[in-house]
């Protein structure tokens, strides 16, 4: 039996560890063995079960919920999975237990070697030949023992991890994830001379000014006599602080264990570290012997920059910047919580491409790779420690059970990651209420790191004008932007206001971004936010047995859909009782990274270049970054005229400074025919950059330079068919022009609650009754009325026969009790063979009132079946906002035209809105062999109701009189 479950560590909150080694910021991933692969394995019913019988295997890195086992993944938000209260752990407590064998390197003979496990979760056991190595907690950081005493060298040891997967520690770790068992960060075997550094800590300043703090220690006990550092910064030696030194001897701070020395160096005309330019100098730390030899050396990437709190303003290198961040879990389609360097680079070049410049690491540290990348590309990170004891938040705030992990967890995510320039903000972790815990991990953070400040939701949740507690921020959830304005302008603001989370991404959401973010850049006071969140965690499932494919799946999956035969699952497909459904679905990527809508949104929200029109002589260009010029990037003057032509000119960006202006002559003669007109300035990337090729599309910011004609159509001679119902016969149309005032529900609509009052209305249903049908000179004018279960909608449809086809005039009277629908408007079915949307409008990505920002209007040309967005839930999608005419056609070219005659809300799918609305999945769904076609007077925004506030009240759909007209032709 393994004697570590004799403590039952996964029931004792007070032990986070035993034997486990301090952590550190030393960097051992070089030369190191690495023990990733097949390891043999065992699942147990529960810890104390025994280990026997055939083993299995499982690699490593991995979860075993991916790979095999009866024991699946779960999702919950805020409950726990299993009903015991803290510090207890359900009977049934899957338990893997890893082994394999490992040849320890005979050249390390007389090196002190250490094994390294990169996270497990939840509670980890280490033993070395049947020998007890010790015990660590914490899902997400790593646990490091030392095994001198336990190998030789150039033998072979058997090496087991044992994975208790329930236990305290679970209580605080009830993040917004999938929960999963095993070992999710690489495993590695390393070896130091008994000499070696034990820590490094470094401190670059936006002046140029390094300092560089090591820690050394010998593993045979006693440092030896004579033993220096020596670093150096690009090349350039770096000077020892012989003060420094001076300084330990009078206050007594010398030891024979632990050596401390600084060095230091000061950079003249330096290159500053910032999310836009984010310069990094290379340093070298070596550790020699009196005889000079080098026992042991340490690198580093290093940024000089500095972070302050001034009055209620972050400032970066003096500067107030803005906080266009994302929260970001680690997640695979295929592999749960393991992520690999290309994964975690993936992520972050995608995040750069559309204007990204912060990550909040919810709700746990990454890993180390991702600061590396972050360093490199240019990110500010807010680290977060691995705390959310969403469940029992109020009960372990103040646990003194719980004190020592809030601490330990903390402290750790510090040690880790304090000499990387990109984490600026140090968090405490998440909805965990606020208590003593806290505080006493925040006393710890302001005493060791003074460098950065501290943010936690929970500490400033109740009084964002607070100055004793333990957040130097405001950073509330989903705060309607009013109060956040109303705060800034009260007088009463003490502090940065940043919220960490808001626009909840489920589903078709986002509405209201460009609004919310208006606000920000025309308020002081506030300065960003991140967004929730940036993955839909849908698991890739076979829909035949309904498991997780695993690491095997590679290709079965491709913008955002999954192939036949599979599906994204979300909380309950796994067979789960306790879960929380869709709402893991809430990223602004589809789960294999395939941006959404919203992401397009984002990127023009976050243009570093914007435009506006000056009079009618020309045009204002605006630098809209924190610290750099526009010699990055290259672009193209486009404008688009309503006749369908697309005139281009070069563009040549002007030097600006951050903040300046300039004022450019307009590069067309607008010609005097052509109607409307839509100036675009399309933004590239000027050479090859980390995160971006040349040519790489940074922003499409754009102007209207002239408004639409007005357009007569004058009716002719002709007769307009109807049926006996005075429904519109037309040979294009399967299903005749109707009434719409119903939507499926997209997920804010089901959580936030509109879908249940448009059902308890009858929206869905609605019922037809024709109130009389007259005809006048071929005009047919059509009364009706469609009745819900609460009232009654008047409805008049005038038929006019024109050159080429028919005008349709309509009105829709809205009883008061109607006081928020979804959408009023038309909806009918073409003929099948139809396939390819056309456009002139916003476009080409879907586009809503509230989320049309990112959509420039243009002439834009879509196939039928790319224009409807696969979220995981089916919903209403594939709307396109500001649409003016569009055309319908068979590849022979035929088909019909629909002008409009105003920019309304237009969609074109395969799918009813009941076809939608009842699915749960895609692989439900059957397309309709014609389009389904919906021209909305008005139509309701997205909102975030899901989880934050709803629309504006500017984009509700009113009761009362909407009045619309279009017009049908053939082509």
């Amino acid at each position: 039996m393994n004697p570590l479950l004799a403590l039952r560590p996964w029931e004792t909150p007070e032990v986070t560890s035993w034997g486990r080694l301090p952590m550190n910021a030393v960097d051992r991933r070089s030369g190191a063995l690495p023990l990733d692969g097949d390891w043999r394995f065992q699942l147990l019913s529960t810890p104390d079960a025994p280990v026997g019988g055939a083993w299995s295997s499982s690699y490593v890195p991995g979860v075993w919920t991916m790979q095999g086992t009866d024991d699946l993944p779960q999702y919950t938000n805020v409950r726990m999975p299993f009903p015991e209260f803290p510090p207890h752990s359900p009977p049934a407590n899957p338990t893997g237990v890893y082994e394999r064998e490992v040849d320890v390197p005979a050249d390390w003979a007389g090196r002190r070697i250490v094994l390294q496990v990169g996270a497990a979760e939840s509670v980890l056991l280490v033993q070395v030949d049947g020998r007890p190595v010790g015990i660590s907690k914490d899902s997400h950081l790593a646990a490091e023992f030392e095994l001198t005493g336990l190998v030789r060298a150039g033998a072979r040891a058997t090496v087991r991890l044992t994975v208790v997967k329930w236990s305290d520690a679970s209580h605080i770790e009830d993040q917004d994830q999938w929960w999963h068992g095993g070992i999710t960060r690489s495993v590695l075997l390393y070896a130091t001379d008994p000499l070696h550094l034990a820590d490094v800590t470094v401190r670059a300043g936006y002046g140029g000014d390094l300092r560089v703090d090591c820690r050394v220690r010998d593993a045979g006990g006693a440092l030896p006599e004579g033993w220096y550092l020596t670093g150096e910064l690009d090349g350039q030696p770096l000077a020892q602080d012989a003060e420094f030194d001076r300084a330990n001897v009078d206050d007594e701070r010398v030891s024979d264990f632990l050596g401390e020395a600084r060095l230091l160096a000061t950079v003249a005309e330096v290159r500053t570290w910032n999310a836009e330019t984010p310069e990094l100098y290379d340093l070298t730390v070596r550790l020699h012997r009196a005889d000079g030899t080098v026992a042991d050396t340490s690198r580093h990437r290093v940024g000089f920059r500095d972070v302050e709190i001034v009055g209620r303003d972050l400032l970066v290198n003096g500067e107030r910047v803005f906080i266009r961040g994302v929260n970001r879990h680690d997640f695979h389609p295929l592999t749960g919580r393991t992520v690999s360097y290309d994964d975690l680079r993936a992520d972050l070049v995608l995040l750069k491409r559309f204007g990204f410049n912060a990550i909040r690491t919810s709700h746990y540290p990454g890993d180390p790779a991702l600061y590396d990348l972050a360093d490199e590309l240019g990110f500010y990170v807010v680290d977060e420690a691995d705390i959310e004891s969403h469940d029992h938040a109020h009960e372990i705030a103040d646990d003194p059970r719980y004190l020592n992990a809030f601490v330990d967890r903390v402290s750790r995510m510090v040690l880790r990651d304090k000499n990387h320039p990109s984490v600026i903000i140090w968090s405490l972790g998440n909805e965990s209420d606020y208590g003593a815990n806290h505080d006493a991990a925040a006393g710890w953070v302001r005493r060791h790191d003074p460098t950065r400040p501290i943010q936690y939701e929970g500490a400033a949740k109740l009084d964002w004008a607070a100055t004793d507690d333990a957040s130097d921020i405001a950073c509330p959830m989903y705060a309607p932007i009013e109060d956040c304005v109303a705060h800034a302008l009260s007088g009463e603001q003490t502090r940065p206001l940043i919220q960490c989370e808001y626009s909840h991404a489920m589903g078709n959401s986002n509405g209201t971004l460009a609004d919310h973010w208006a606000a920000i850049e025309a308020t002081p006071g506030l300065q960003g936010g991140f967004i929730w969140e940036f993955w839909d965690h849908g698991i890739l499932q076979r829909v035949s047995d309904g498991r997780p494919v695993g690491r095997g799946g590679a290709g079965l999956y491709d913008n955002g859909v999954a192939a036949p035969g599979y599906r994204w699952a979300y909380g309950g497909d796994f067979g789960e009782t306790i879960h929380d459904g869709a709402f893991i679905a809430d990223g602004v990527v589809f789960p294999d990274r395939t941006p959404k809508p919203a992401m397009y949104e984002h990127r023009e929200i976050a243009a570093p270049v914007r435009i506006e029109a000056y009079r009618h002589e020309g045009i204002v260009l605006t630098n809209h970054q924190h610290f750099r010029g526009f010699d990055w990037l290259t672009a193209v003057w486009e404008l688009s005229l309503a006749d369908g032509r697309t005139l281009t000119a070069p563009a040549e960006l002007p030097e600006l400074c951050p903040g300046e202006t300039a004022a450019v002559p307009l590069p067309f003669a607008l010609p005097e025919d052509g109607g409307e007109a839509w100036l675009t300035l399309r933004v590239t990337t000027a050479q090859d950059l980390p995160w971006a090729p040349r040519g790489t599309e940074v922003c499409v910011p754009q102007v209207r330079l002239r408004g639409p004609a007005t357009v007569q159509v004058a009716p002719v001679d002709r007769r307009v068919e109807v049926d006996g119902e005075g429904l519109l016969v037309h040979p294009l149309l399967a299903v005749a022009p109707t009434l719409s005032l119903w939507r499926a529900p997209t997920d804010n609509d089901e959580l936030g609650g509109m879908a249940g009052h448009w059902r308890s209305w009858g929206l869905d249903a609605l019922v037809r009754k024709v109130v009389s049908v007259r005809e006048d000179s071929g005009r047919v004018s059509v009364e009706a009325e469609y009745a819900g279960t609460t009232g009654v909608v008047r409805h008049r449809q005038v038929l006019t026969p024109v050159e080429g086809g028919v005008r349709v005039d309509e009105e829709a009277e809205l009883p008061e009790a109607f006081d928020d629908v979804a959408r009023v408007g038309t909806v009918f079915e073409t003929v099948a063979g139809l396939d390819l949307l056309e456009w002139f409008g916003q476009g080409p990505w879907e586009s809503y009132p509230d989320r049309s920002a990112g959509a420039p209007v243009g002439h834009h040309s879509v196939p039928v079946d790319e224009l409807f967005t696969p979220y995981l839930r089916p919903q209403e999608s594939g709307g396109r906002h500001g649409v003016r005419r569009f055309t319908l056609s068979a590849p022979d070219a035929t088909g019909l035209s629909v002008a409009l005659d105003t920019p309304r809300q237009v969609s074109v799918t395969r799918y009813r809105a009941e076809d939608l609305a009842a699915a749960d999945h895609h692989d439900e769904l059957v397309p309709r062999p014609g389009c389904v076609v919906h021209l909305d007077a008005a139509h309701r925004g997205l909102g975030t109701a899901s989880c934050g506030p709803d629309t504006s009240p500017s984009y509700l759909v009113a009761p009362g009189i909407h009045r619309w007209s279009w017009t049908l032709r053939v082509l």
